[in-house]
C-alpha cells in the first residue's frame, strides 16, 4: 500500500505517546498518508499529568519545516502545540514559504491532566495572526471560550462563539463538544456559508488522552486524500469514536485511544 497524501505536523511531542506529534503520526499512518514533524517542544508526561515542557527554539522550528519540504512538498499541515509568540511567527514565516493552503489548526492550550501549555501573551498572537491563516480551526470547549471571550454553556454559546471566531478570520470552525456534560456529544462545524451539527452519543470512558490531536489529524488526512472540508470532519469524528471505543487502558489517568482502529492486520511472523 502506498501513502495517498504527505502531511507535515507541526506540533509538541508526548512522551507517553497517546497525544501530541505522536497521535498525529499514529493517526496519519493508519489512515493511509505520510507522516512529516516538525516538533515545537518535547513534554514529559504520562496519563496522569505533564511533568515538563521544554521548548524548541523558533529557528530549529523553521529549519525542520523548510528543510524538510524543501525535499518533500506536503499536501497539508496539521498544527498543535505551539507555546509562544516566537514560535507562532516563525512558523507563520516558515508557512508563508510553502503556500499551502490545506492547514488546520488545533489551538492546543491544556493537556488533558489540566497543565497549561502555552502562554497569554500567545493567544494574543494566535488569535490576531495564526487563526486566519489556517483553512480550519478545531478548539474544544475551553479553547473556545478563551479565544472568543465568551463562557460557553449551551449549543446556542457554541454557535456565537464559532461565529466570534469568524470575525477573527477564520475560514472554517469545528468546536467539539466533548467537554459539554450531555449524553450527545454536538460538534458543531461553520463558516459563513452554513452551520452543521454532528451529534454522536457520548462514549463512557476516563480514556480520552489525545483525542484532539488525533480528529485534526484525522480530518487533515481525509482533506489531503481530496476529500471535501465537511465530509472530512464527519469521517474524522468517526474515526476518533470508533478510537475511543476501542480505547486501550494503559496507564492509571486518562488512558490513549486506540489508533489502529482503522485496520485489521494479518501477518505471520516467522
Amino acid at each position: 500500500m502506498k501513502p495517498q497524501s504527505k502531511i507535515l505536523i507541526i506540533a509538541g511531542s508526548d512522551s507517553s505517546g497517546g497525544a501530541g506529534i505522536q497521535a498525529d503520526i499514529k493517526t496519519i499512518t493508519a489512515l493511509g498518508s505520510y507522516a512529516m514533524t516538525a516538533i515545537t517542544a518535547v513534554t514529559s508526561q504520562n496519563t496522569t499529568g505533564v511533568k515538563s515542557v521544554v521548548a524548541i527554539k523558533p529557528k530549529e522550528i523553521e529549519k525542520q519545516i523548510e528543510f524538510s519540504c524543501i525535499d518533500i512538498k506536503p499536501d497539508a499541515v496539521k498544527i498543535g502545540m505551539l507555546h509562544s509568540s516566537k514560535v507562532i511567527l516563525s512558523v507563520i514565516k516558515s508557512l508563508k514559504k510553502l503556500k499551502i493552503k490545506k492547514i488546520i489548526l488545533d489551538p492546543v492550550m491544556v493537556a488533558k491532566g489540566g497543565a497549561n501549555l502555552i502562554n497569554s501573551s500567545a493567544i494574543k498572537t494566535l488569535k490576531s495572526k495564526l487563526i486566519k491563516k489556517a483553512f480550519l480551526i478545531t478548539p474544544n470547549i475551553p479553547e473556545a471560550e478563551v479565544l472568543s471571550g465568551i463562557k460557553i454553556n449551551t449549543l446556542d454559546d457554541v454557535k456565537i462563539a464559532g461565529k466570534i471566531l469568524l470575525k477573527l478570520g477564520a475560514k472554517n470552525v469545528l468546536i467539539k463538544g466533548g467537554h459539554q456534560n450531555s449524553k450527545l456529544v454536538k460538534d458543531v462545524y461553520l463558516n459563513r456559508k452554513e452551520m452543521i451539527v454532528f451529534k454522536n452519543k457520548r462514549i463512557k470512558t476516563r480514556n480520552t488522552h489525545g483525542t484532539g490531536c488525533t480528529l485534526s489529524s484525522a480530518i487533515t488526512t481525509f482533506l489531503s486524500c481530496g476529500k471535501p472540508l465537511k465530509i472530512s470532519c464527519e469521517l474524522g469524528i468517526k474515526y476518533v469514536n470508533q478510537a475511543i471505543k476501542s480505547s486501550l487502558y494503559y496507564g492509571k489517568g486518562h488512558g490513549p485511544i486506540n489508533h489502529l482502529n482503522s485496520f485489521t492486520m494479518k501477518r505471520k511472523f516467522k
